[in-house]
């Protein structure tokens, strides 16, 4: 039998963790965090973001980056977003090769998905966010 190769990504720990670049959330945990990237953009954050309608991700300055339960940061491994405290195998660079090798393309790994998006060109505005991801009914938080 011949077909395409297939590879399981895997994870072991991080250390030091990378510096953060982005934050995402998968699930129910993604419209928290667009709720929480609400905030911080009222309060003058400068985000970009590229979703999926399952995954949100959010990548800005360390400082500005929202956090709520059920997210994880990213930072880069060879032009991979990649979880802070995760090294993937086979390594980013091999990932980054065999789905993304023109440069525009974002691409992160995390433990249960992966994101491949165009690049977000512009700072993210919160009309896009909520027409992306409706704020969370009260109680929900």
């Amino acid at each position: 039998m011949t077909g395409t190769p297939r590879h399981t990504l895997t994870w072991s720990r991080r250390e030091p963790p990378l510096d953060p670049a982005a934050v995402a959330a998968t699930g129910p945990a993604a419209p928290l965090l667009a709720a929480a990237a609400r905030e911080r953009i009222a309060a003058g954050a400068r985000l970009r973001a590229a979703a999926d309608g399952h995954t949100l991700l959010l990548l800005g300055d360390p400082a500005d980056l929202p956090w709520t339960d059920g997210c994880r940061y990213l930072g880069w491994e060879d032009g991979v977003l990649v979880p802070t405290t995760a090294r993937p195998w086979p390594p980013a660079t091999l990932w980054r090769d065999a789905l993304a090798p023109d440069r525009t393309t974002l691409l992160a790994l995390l433990p249960e998905t992966a994101l491949l998006t165009p690049s977000p060109p512009h700072p993210l505005d919160q009309d896009t966010l909520t027409a992306s991801f409706p704020p969370p009914e009260p109680g929900d938080r």
